[in-house]
C-alpha cells in the first residue's frame, strides 16, 4: 500500500471514529515474526495516532519486554497467531494470567477456524479485553473498527476475579426494593431502519456498587423462588413503560423479556404472568417471551405445554441464542416460535469468516422457510449489517445500532438516530 493511500485511509478512519479514539497516545506492542509484516502493522498503528509502538518477534520476546516495563499493563497487544517459540494462543494465555495488557487483537493468514479458537476463549472474567481477530492482510478500517470497541464494557464489566455472588437475603431485599431495572436495546428493521422492538435486559442498580450486569446476580437466582419474583418485577416495569410510550405517541413496539427454565416449566408462574399482563391492559402481542433451547430441554413436556398456552393467548415466542445448542434446529421446528434470534457468535464477523457466514445463512434460511421473524444479535460492523441485508434478515440488534439504555432515554435516542438508521438501511 502506498504511503499517501495509507495516510488518506487513516484520515478517513480517524475522522469517522474521532469520538471513540481512546487509544490516542497509548503504548502498544506488535508481536510478529515477519519483519515486513511487523513493520506494516506498526505503521498502521502509528497512522491511528498511537503513542509508543513497541515491537517483538515472538511471544517470548514480547513477555520479556513487558516484564521490563515494570508490570504496567500495556494498552494493546496486536499479535500474530503462528510464530516460532511461542505461538499466539500461548501468548494470549500468558497475557491474561499475568495481566500484562488491557486489550488484545489477534491476526493470522492461516485457516480462519484457528482464529475462532481465540474468539471462543472466555474473556468475560479476565482483566484483558479481546477486541477481535483479523485475517491478513490487515486493513486499516477493520483495525480501527476493532479498536473502537475498547472500553465499551467498562460500565458493567465484571471485576478481574469472578464476581462475588450475593446471598439470598440480599437478593430478596433488592427485589423488594425494586433495585432490578430493565434497560432496553433496540431491534431495528434492516430494510427500513425503523425501530420495531426492544429487548428488556436486567440491570441491578446496586446502592453502593453502581450498575451491575446479570453476571453479578442471575446465577445466584437460578433455581430459587426469587427468580419468579424477579421476573414478574421486570415484566411489571416493562408493562408500565409500554403504557407510557403509547401515551407519548410512539408507534407500537414489542418488548422481549427473558424467561428462565424454571419459569417456563411452572404452570403456576405462567398463570401469574398472564394475569399480570391481562390486568395491565397491554395487548399480549406487545410482548415476546424469549427462551433458550436449554430452558426448553430441561423440562420438555411442561415447557412445550406452557409455550402452547402463551401462543394461544397471543404472546410472541422467541428462541434466543439460536445455533449454540446441540439440537437447536429440531427444537425450533417443533415449538410454536414466532421469532428466531441468531446468536452473536454467528453474526459478529460473519462478513469476514466464511464458516460463520455459512451458519448464519442456514439459520436465516430456516427462519424464512418457517415464516418467522429473524433477528441477528451482536451486530457491530457495517459489513455485517450489509451481509444481513443481503441475506434477507428481518431485524438487527447490536452496538452498531444502540447499546442497552434506560427507558427514559429511548425517545431521545429515536429522535437523534432516526436519520442515521434510515441511512444504514439504504446501505447496499
Amino acid at each position: 500500500m502506498a504511503t499517501d493511500t495509507l495516510t488518506d485511509a487513516a484520515a478517513t478512519a480517524a475522522a469517522a471514529l474521532a469520538p471513540a479514539r481512546a487509544w490516542a497516545g497509548q503504548r502498544v506492542l506488535v508481536v510478529e515474526d515477519s519483519a515486513v509484516q511487523r513493520g506494516y502493522l506498526a505503521g498502521l498503528l502509528r497512522e491511528l495516532a498511537f503513542g509508543e509502538v513497541l515491537e517483538a518477534a515472538d511471544g517470548n520476546e514480547a513477555l520479556q519486554l513487558l516484564e521490563r516495563l515494570g508490570g504496567d499493563a500495556i494498552y494493546l497487544v496486536l499479535t500474530d497467531l503462528e510464530m516460532p517459540g511461542m505461538d499466539g494462543i500461548e501468548l494470549t494465555c500468558q497475557l491474561r494470567e499475568r495481566r500484562l495488557a488491557q486489550n488484545l487483537i489477534v491476526v493470522s493468514a492461516r485457516d480462519p477456524r484457528l482464529l475462532e479458537i481465540i474468539e471462543s476463549m472466555d474473556f468475560d472474567d479476565a482483566c484483558m479485553d479481546l477486541l477481535g481477530t483479523l485475517l491478513k492482510p490487515v486493513q486499516l478500517d477493520a483495525l480501527a473498527q476493532l479498536l473502537a470497541r475498547a472500553g465499551r464494557k467498562a460500565v458493567i464489566k465484571p471485576a478481574c476475579a469472578p464476581p462475588d455472588l450475593p446471598n439470598p437475603d440480599e437478593l430478596a431485599l433488592a427485589v423488594a426494593q425494586q433495585e432490578f431495572i430493565p434497560h432496553f436495546q433496540p431491534k431495528v428493521a434492516i430494510r427500513s431502519g425503523q425501530l420495531k422492538g426492544l429487548e428488556a435486559l436486567a440491570r441491578w442498580r446496586h446502592p453502593t456498587r453502581g450498575l451491575l450486569s446479570p453476571a453479578h446476580f442471575i446465577d445466584a437466582m437460578e433455581g430459587t423462588p426469587l427468580m419468579a419474583e424477579f421476573t414478574l418485577s421486570m415484566v411489571r416495569q416493562v408493562l408500565e413503560r409500554l403504557q407510557e410510550w403509547t401515551q407519548s405517541g410512539l408507534p407500537p413496539l414489542t418488548v422481549s423479556v427473558n424467561l428462565s427454565a424454571d419459569n417456563l416449566a411452572e404452570r403456576g408462574f405462567i398463570d401469574r404472568l398472564t394475569a399480570l399482563v391481562m390486568a395491565s391492559g397491554v395487548a399480549p402481542s406487545s410482548l415476546v417471551w424469549e427462551v433458550t433451547e436449554t430452558s426448553v430441554m430441561r423440562q420438555l413436556s411442561q415447557a412445550l405445554t406452557n409455550m402452547g398456552r402463551l401462543r394461544l393467548m397471543g404472546f410472541g415466542l422467541a428462541m434466543d441464542d439460536f445455533g449454540i445448542g446441540y439440537s437447536s434446529m429440531q427444537q425450533f421446528a417443533r415449538c410454536p416460535f414466532t421469532e428466531l434470534k441468531i446468536d452473536r457468535a454467528f453474526v459478529n464477523g460473519a462478513s469476514q469468516w466464511p464458516n460463520r457466514h455459512v451458519v448464519l445463512k442456514s439459520a436465516l434460511d430456516l427462519g424464512q422457510s418457517l415464516g418467522v421473524a429473524t433477528v441477528a444479535e451482536g451486530v457491530e460492523t457495517l459489513e455485517d449489517w450489509k451481509l444481513l441485508r443481503e441475506l434477507g434478515c428481518d431485524l438487527a440488534q447490536g452496538y452498531l445500532l444502540a447499546r442497552p439504555m434506560p427507558a427514559e432515554e429511548l425517545v431521545g435516542w429515536i429522535r437523534q438516530d432516526r436519520r442515521r438508521l434510515r441511512a444504514l438501511a439504504e446501505q447496499a
